[in-house]
């Protein structure tokens, strides 16, 4: 898949809040990602992304506001 068609839909630092809505997420039939950039050797540096396809960015903010 082309980089270029995902979108960052929320960033935190984190992971289960970003796990959590990947899984409503999922369960509309949407497809999303988790890009964790948090360092793992002190876990208080960087964030985590949740991504979507840029065709399912609307559709996904709504879904996650609800």
């Amino acid at each position: 898949m082309n980089q270029q068609a995902w979108k960052t839909l929320k960033s935190s630092t984190q992971i289960y809040e970003l796990e959590f809505l990947k899984g409503k997420l999922k369960g509309n039939n949407i497809n999303c990602v988790i890009i964790n950039k948090i360092d793992s050797s002190y876990n208080v540096f960087g964030i985590a992304e949740l991504k979507v396809m840029e065709k399912d960015y609307e559709k996904a903010k709504k879904i996650i506001n609800e």
